[in-house]
């Protein structure tokens, strides 16, 4: 199996890449979403949570884990790929889609959309020293949105009203490509395309996890034996595969709410269990 987890539903987002790169491969996912959101706690705490989330994960088959979660991958990746615990485990994490941007814009400005957090964190900083030289980088983080789209507000007033405050002043600079820094933005994508225009590219970086993903699963699976071969894994499912090989959702919110969210932001349907802290531990409840 494959775990991934976010602070809510925001990497839900890249289980839909993940599912469409890798049809076959069952998927556990857990949503914290009674930490929600991630992106203004102390980064010590996220990495509390990231250690208590990949042992709950890894205890019920996880062999890779993807950390769907800027905020996470910014605080804990390092620490997580560090930890005698979860040697020979690997994990992916997200990245700021700066590269890409970098060498794509044409008017040489690139807007970023992030939690204070990512933009705190060594990764964002080493990105942007590495990849985006000559070009203006424009940050804006973007408080109470993470929370408009756990609530299921992808297109009111409000929300528009919000991205129109943040975006406005990066268009007036100039801007042609917006990197989303958190993986619950992409569901507002169509919204963010309707306020900027044909003239900005923004740029989704859940496709580029997922196909990192699916190397590092590949990597593990590619021994013959009791162990299938990587290509079992990237053939179309039928509607059997995708019966057997489905997602299993965990949050430590509301299964109730969790569940209602699923259809919405056009992901696959899948059992919803409740988990539960006790401590710095998680277990089903």
């Amino acid at each position: 199996m494959i775990g991934l987890f976010d602070s809510g539903v925001g990497g839900l987002s890249v289980v839909r890449e993940v599912r469409a790169a890798l049809p076959n491969v069952p998927l556990l996912y857990l949503g914290d979403s009674a930490h929600v959101p991630y992106g203004p706690r102390p980064l010590g705490e996220v990495q509390g949570f990231a250690r208590g989330i990949t042992r709950f994960l890894r205890a019920r088959g996880a062999r890779v884990i993807v950390a769907a979660c800027n905020t996470a991958s910014a605080a804990a990746l390092q620490s997580l790929r560090e930890a005698s615990e979860f040697s020979g485990t690997p994990f992916v994490g997200m990245e700021p889609a700066v590269k890409p941007a970098a060498e794509t814009t044409r008017s040489g400005v690139v807007g970023v959309l992030a939690t204070p957090a990512t933009f705190q964190g060594a990764l964002y900083a080493s990105v942007v020293e590495r990849f985006a030289a000559g070009v203006t980088v424009l940050q804006q983080t973007c408080p109470g949105l993470v929370q408009q789209i756990e609530a299921g507000s992808l297109d009111t007033p409000e929300t528009e009203a919000m991205l129109r405050g943040w975006v406005a002043p990066m268009l007036a600079q100039q801007v042609d490509t917006l990197v989303l820094g958190c993986t619950h933005y992409p569901f507002i994508i169509p919204l963010l395309e309707k306020i900027c225009g044909p003239g900005v590219r923004v740029i989704d970086p859940a496709p580029a996890v997922a196909r990192q993903a699916a190397r590092v699963y590949g990597a593990g699976n590619t021994t013959t034996g009791d162990r299938p071969r990587q290509g079992a894994f990237l053939r179309p499912a039928t509607e059997g595969a995708r019966q057997a090989h489905r997602v299993v959702y965990y949050t430590s919110g509301a299964v109730e709410s969790f569940s209602r969210l699923l259809p919405l932001l056009g992901v696959e349907p899948g059992e919803v269990r409740g988990a539960v802290w006790r401590g710095e531990s998680l277990s089903e409840g």
